[in-house]
């Protein structure tokens, strides 16, 4: 197993210089010694582990210097735990010890589905961060930025979106109509939520589908209807007919985490509320309101992302006044071949980032609220 994941590294080395059969072969050699070294020369797993790595990326750097140094010590530090994993019995850490070897087999395949499924959703997203350092107009790795060359990276696409008007005009729209189109996301689905979630409420579950239909329903579909509908009221084309669309996307967002926020919600507080003579106002602001306040930020954080990254409904229902940030980068690729377009991409990530990693601090603070999770 070892020799193969040996000669899986050589053949993509390889191919780099298209000798991917020689590559491959040496990998089988290299991968086949590491394994018998490791387990059989080296008791102590971190000193075997490290002294691979070591070795591997001096190589690496030898071949072909910054950028093989950095391969070679990723390529050292996955055989090293594969070599140790299997040699030393560790695959069967995670299954019971009455498991059979079918059984271990079938658990460390789904693992291993798992690892490849997370790596082709995010390999996608993370090659776009370093090509939008790249220092020529390509939207490839160029031979300098492979072998990690300084030359061969630069910061001139994002002094580019900083300093275009048309990249700059179309952020401030962005974040002119996302933040709008997140209040009303937030107003009408928390009040949406909060009355789906009382018992004598008739066609609940109907209800409920229908406002979440946007969802679920394909987004050209829901873009076209729009635009017929806004050209009929007037609202074609207006600030105000792409932040109603926005909203509209929105809101099914802030549903379903408010109602999953209240799915442990204790109503006898309410009651005790109203037998303290609060009126509904008071008791949803003093009382409903804080404990359900996480589900509340949690759907706004999610309503102001889809409002910010969302390009079709705005094509359809928007002007050119109205040019979002998404809508730019499309008439970037689809004219003008732009490699700003990587910059904006790496800006648009690093805020996602931030807002979801919210989302899941918000989330967690919800639960210790309502007791769900320990303090």
């Amino acid at each position: 197993m070892i020799a193969l994941l040996g000669g899986f590294f050589g053949f993509l080395t390889g191919n780099t210089s298209d000798y991917g059969l020689i590559g491959f072969l040496i990998g089988l050699v290299y991968g086949g010694a590491v394994g018998f070294i490791l387990n059989s020369l080296v008791p102590n797993r971190t000193a075997g582990r490290w002294a691979l790595i070591v070795i591997t990326a001096v190589v690496g750097f030898l071949l072909a210097r910054w950028g093989g140094l950095v391969a070679g010590a990723i390529v050292g530090a996955v055989v090293s735990w594969a070599a140790y994993w299997i040699g030393r019995g560790h695959y069967r850490d995670g299954v019971p010890i009455y498991a059979t070897g079918g059984q271990t087999l079938w658990h460390n395949t789904y693992l291993f589905i798992c690892g490849v499924i997370f790596f082709f959703l995010i390999a996608p997203i993370l090659t776009i961060i370093p090509l939008s350092f790249n220092a020529e107009n390509f939207f490839t790795f160029t031979p300098e930025m492979l072998s990690l060359d300084p030359e061969g990276y630069s910061l001139k696409h994002y002094r580019d979106f900083f300093n275009t008007d048309d990249w700059q005009s179309a952020m401030w729209n962005s974040l002119k109509i996302a933040p709008m189109a997140t209040v009303l996301a937030v107003g009408f689905g928390t009040l949406a939520a909060i009355g789906l979630s009382q018992p004598h409420v008739p066609f609940r579950q109907t209800i409920m589908a229908i406002l979440i239909s946007p969802m679920i329903v394909p987004l050209i579909i829901s873009a076209a209807g729009m635009y017929f509908f806004y050209s009929r009221v007037g609202l074609q084309g207006t600030y105000l007919g792409v932040v109603l669309a926005h909203a509209a996307l929105g809101i099914p967002f802030v549903i379903i985490t408010v109602t999953a926020t209240l799915v442990g919600f204790d109503r006898s507080l309410t009651r005790a509320s109203a037998n303290l003579g609060a009126d509904p106002v008071t008791t949803f602001l003093r009382i409903q309101m804080p404990l359900i306040l996480p589900g509340v930020i949690s759907g706004g954080l999610f309503a102001f992302i889809t409002s910010f990254d969302e390009v079709v409904v705005v094509l359809f229902v928007g002007s050119a006044q109205q040019k979002t940030l998404p809508w730019q980068m499309f008439i970037g690729l689809r004219e003008q071949i732009s490699p700003t377009i990587l910059a904006v991409a790496t800006i648009l990530v690093a805020i996602s980032i931030a807002l979801l990693t919210t989302v899941e601090l918000l989330r967690r603070r919800s639960e210790r609220l309502r007791g769900l999770a320990p303090s």
